[in-house]
């Protein structure tokens, strides 16, 4: 089965092509790479389930494919839940990961440890003939008073699981797919993948709201 993954994120599309090259289902995976003229997908939801939501349908609908998409980010206790669905642009439309780092920790100045956040993602499967399923995964944990490590993209140098006494950014790669917002969504749609992927017919999904 050919599968659009529907993000142009370097960092997003690592992890999903290893994950679920390591899976043993028989998927092709493609990336948005490989359809230029979709061109820039807007984010315009109010959460990360609609903007999920969004580029699935718009890339299913574009290129006839099944298509999985990832909406994904941070919450800060402490900032109301910010950046969220601005994770990736907290620090502008053009900003880089240190950036936003930056500025993160520029607006948690003063807060007393522990300061408690979330990484939370949604994966949406849209396929074209029966619909989409929508899966939720999260992980807690909290933001470091500096960078830490040197390894995943956003802000994984500075969120900071107490359970394990690591940033996200020094996890190795089993750690990662453990413990990770992205792959814990992800292995709730693996079973249904293997069901597409073997050519059985799953039963139609329900968009979420």
């Amino acid at each position: 089965m050919r599968l659009v993954l529907a993000t142009t994120n370097p960092g997003k599309l690592r992890e999903l092509r290893e994950w679920l090259g390591e899976s043993g289902l028989r998927l092709e995976l493609l990336d948005l790479s490989a359809f230029p003229g979709i061109g820039p997908i807007p984010e315009e939801g109010e959460s990360f389930l609609q903007n999920a939501l969004l580029k699935a349908r718009t890339v299913s609908r574009y290129t006839g494919l099944p298509s999985l998409a990832d909406d994904s980010g941070l919450e800060v206790e402490a900032l109301g839940g910010e950046p969220g669905i601005f994770s990736a642009r907290y620090a502008g439309p053009e900003a880089s990961d240190e950036e936003n780092n930056r500025l993160l920790l520029q607006r948690l100045w003063g807060v007393p440890p522990p300061r408690l956040a979330r990484y939370r993602a949604w994966l949406v499967l849209s396929v074209p003939g029966w619909g989409e399923v929508a899966v939720e995964g999260a992980v807690e944990g909290e933001i470091l008073d500096e960078p830490r490590g040197s390894g995943g993209f956003g802000y994984d140098p500075l969120f900071f699981l107490p359970f394990l006494g690591k940033a996200f950014s020094e996890l190795n790669p089993e750690e990662r797919f453990h413990f990770s917002h992205r792959a814990r969504a992800l292995r709730l749609l693996l079973p249904l993948l293997g069901e597409i992927a073997s050519g059985q017919d799953p039963p139609v999904g329900t968009p979420p709201p």
